[in-house]
C-alpha cells in the first residue's frame, strides 16, 4: 500500500462498469469513489478533491462534456478522463478541446485504462505532493479545513490533537521526537512537557481507533518518540 493514495472518482451511471473499475483500480493501490449522476459528481469533486475523474460523457441528469469544461476551469489540476459508449471521433476531439486529459471509448481494454490513469498521476505527482489533503487508506486529513475523516465519519479532534496528527502524517514512516512534536504544537515560547505530548498522543490514538476499528495509525518508537504508519486496512470507503 502506498503511503499517500491517489483518489480516483468514477462518475458513470453504469453500476456494473463502475464496480469493475473499482476492482481494477484498487488492485493498483488507488482509492476509489463512485457516483451515478452529474449532481453527485459535482458534490464529490468539491468534497473529495480527487486526483483523477473518470467521467461518462452521457449521464442521466447532465452532460459529461459540460461538466468537464466547468471542472477544467474550476479545478485546473484535476485529471480528467472522458468515457463514452459512442465511438464518434468528433466526441474525442470535443472532449480534448474542452480540457479533458484523455478519452476512452467503451468498451476499452482495462490495462489501457490503468496505463492512462497512471500516466496522469505521474504528471500530477508534484502537485499532489504539495496537496492540502493528506489521503491514506481509510483516513483523510484536510489541512486547510482542519478536518479529519474516516469510514466512521468526521473525527472530533482538539487543535493540539490535529496538529500532532498532521505533523506525523506529513512524514509517514519517519520517527518524530517528543521535542519535535512539541514544537509543531506550539512553536517557540512555552514548550509542553514530554508527558503532555504522551497524553495528547494517547487521546489521539483512542479517537483514531474508535473511528477505524482494528487500525493502528501511530506507533511508539522506544527512546525516541512516535511514528505515523499508514496501514489503515483496506481502501477508502465511499
Amino acid at each position: 500500500m502506498s503511503q499517500m493514495q491517489p483518489l480516483i472518482l468514477i462518475v458513470d451511471d453504469d453500476a456494473e462498469l463502475s464496480s469493475m473499475l473499482v476492482e481494477l483500480l484498487e488492485r493498483e493501490g488507488w482509492s476509489t469513489f463512485t457516483v451515478l449522476t452529474a449532481g453527485d459528481g459535482e458534490r464529490a469533486v468539491l468534497a473529495r478533491q480527487p486526483d483523477v475523474v473518470l467521467l461518462d460523457a452521457m449521464l442521466p441528469d447532465g452532460n459529461g462534456f459540460d461538466l468537464a469544461r466547468r471542472w477544467r476551469t474550476e479545478h485546473p489540476a484535476l485529471g480528467l478522463v472522458m468515457l463514452t459508449a459512442r465511438g464518434d471521433p468528433m466526441d474525442r476531439v470535443l472532449g480534448l478541446e474542452i480540457g479533458a486529459d484523455d478519452y476512452l471509448a467503451k468498451p476499452f481494454e482495462p490495462r489501457e485504462l490503468v496505463a492512462r490513469v497512471r500516466a496522469l498521476l505521474r504528471r500530477a505527482a508534484p502537485n499532489r505532493a504539495n496537496s492540502a489533503v493528506l489521503r491514506f487508506a481509510g483516513l483523510s486529513i484536510d489541512v486547510l479545513k482542519r478536518e479529519v475523516s474516516s469510514r466512521g465519519g468526521v473525527l472530533a479532534l482538539t487543535s493540539v490533537e490535529f496538529k500532532l496528527l498532521v505533523a506525523l502524517a506529513k512524514q509517514p514512516g519517519t520517527s518524530l521526537t517528543r521535542e519535535a512534536l512539541s514544537e509543531e504544537v506550539q512553536a517557540g515560547g512555552y514548550q509542553p512537557q514530554e508527558r503532555t505530548v504522551d497524553v495528547q498522543i494517547a487521546r489521539l490514538r483512542r479517537k483514531l481507533r474508535e473511528a477505524s476499528p482494528g487500525a493502528e495509525w501511530i506507533d511508539t518508537v522506544r527512546g525516541e518518540g512516535y511514528v505515523f504508519v499508514p496501514r489503515g486496512g483496506g481502501t477508502e470507503a465511499g
